[in-house]
């Protein structure tokens, strides 16, 4: 089994920052991309930005230059520091982890419970 645990949601004014974090752990061989999703109320589930392994980066347009994704591999982790927030940034935020697991070393996408993240006054 692999579970991907994030942290550091919560609720920060507009203008402010937060750090997401998102840790692997469990039957894990290897972890390839990793991503951080998000889903506002009645919209889809979107891609906000991806990391490959070795460290190359993508992002959806309306992030580029204010949030910034990094992972540790040593440690499993994925992060997501996001600035400059505005309220249209509320949304649950998901990590997500292709991972080869030690058990039969097929690649499967895993994903998250999710973190919250509000930006209000």
């Amino acid at each position: 089994q692999v579970q991907l645990v994030e942290s550091g949601g919560g609720l920060v004014q507009p203008g402010g920052s937060l750090r997401l974090s998102c840790a692997a752990s469990g039957t894990i061989f290897s972890l390839g991309d990793m991503a951080w999703y998000r889903q506002a109320p009645g919209k889809q589930r979107d891609l906000v930005a991806r990391i490959s392994r070795g460290g190359g980066t993508d992002y959806a347009d309306s992030m580029k230059g204010r949030f910034t994704i990094s992972r540790d591999n040593a440690k499993r982790t994925v992060y997501l520091q996001m600035n400059s927030l505005k309220a249209e940034d509320t949304a649950v935020y998901y990590c997500n982890a292709a991972v080869a697991t030690s058990l039969d070393l097929r690649i499967r996408n895993y994903w998250g419970q999710g973190t919250q993240v509000t930006v209000s006054s």
